[in-house]
């Protein structure tokens, strides 16, 4: 399993919100900075977010997300306002490795088909849940996207996707463990890879994920945020709690 420490953007800098809220803001400084730390630290990837265009669908921090790209040698996973074919092909032209497509997953699904084609293995769908999967979130998890977590799964089972990843609102920077067996659902609903996020707050946490199986699948990665721009989670020792002998 994969550690993909996260670097969440709003106004240019890298923060934190709670459950997606965006009144619950914390500031952490420079992202690149911040991105920067996690690659020294051993990350073998870095999961932007920019939560303004994720919000509008305006990429007002697209540069910024590209400022990273250029200044880390591991691979970027991007989402936030990923809306059409512009805008995956320029992210995906200016070096980020994967694209997350959530709101436009849900709104505009011959969109999210096109893309997976033009781009096979590069394009993730992001599944954005409350109440354990009961409704999908769109824009910036601010509306209700008016389909389950299972519709969603089964709508592009056949798309040669990246992967999907599945963030547990209620999770979201609360510190309070993550959604150990809606990930195990969800394994057992899609052939492709699933990554978690939402809830880790320490090392034990992320053996949880790593140790998970359904139908002899394991999870394909883990993203951490608030634990480690805290300090609670050191990179290196969060590295170490996915691979499955540690």
């Amino acid at each position: 399993m994969d550690l993909f420490p996260a670097v969440d953007l709003k106004d240019g800098a890298a923060v934190r919100l709670v459950q997606g809220d965006f009144e619950r803001r914390h500031d952490y400084g420079d992202p690149v900075a911040l991105a920067r730390r996690y690659v020294e630290g051993g990350a073998r990837w870095v999961h932007v977010v920019d939560l303004d265009a994720a919000r509008s669908g305006a990429a007002r921090n697209r540069d910024v997300a590209l400022d990273i790209v250029r200044a880390v040698d591991v691979p970027v996973q991007f989402g936030g306002g990923v809306r059409s074919r512009a805008d995956a092909d320029a992210l995906l032209g200016a070096g980020v490795a994967r694209v997350v497509v959530g709101t436009a997953a849900v709104t505009d699904p011959p969109l999210l088909a096109a893309l997976a084609e033009r781009h096979p293995g590069r394009v993730a769908v992001g599944i954005d849940h409350r109440g354990g999967g009961a409704e999908v979130s769109v824009g910036g998890w601010e509306r209700a996207g008016g389909v389950t977590v299972d519709d969603l799964l089964a709508r592009f089972e056949e798309l040669e996707l990246a992967a999907v990843v599945v963030t547990a609102i209620e999770r979201d920077g609360m510190l309070q463990g993550p959604d150990a067996e809606g990930m195990v659902h969800v394994l057992g609903r899609t052939r492709h890879d699933v990554v978690a996020s939402g809830g880790v707050r320490s090392a034990a946490d992320l053996r949880v994920l790593a140790a998970l199986r359904e139908d002899g699948r394991a999870l394909a990665g883990a993203i951490v945020g608030k634990a480690l721009v805290d300090g609670l989670l050191e990179v290196a020792e969060a590295v170490r709690a996915c691979a499955p002998s540690a």
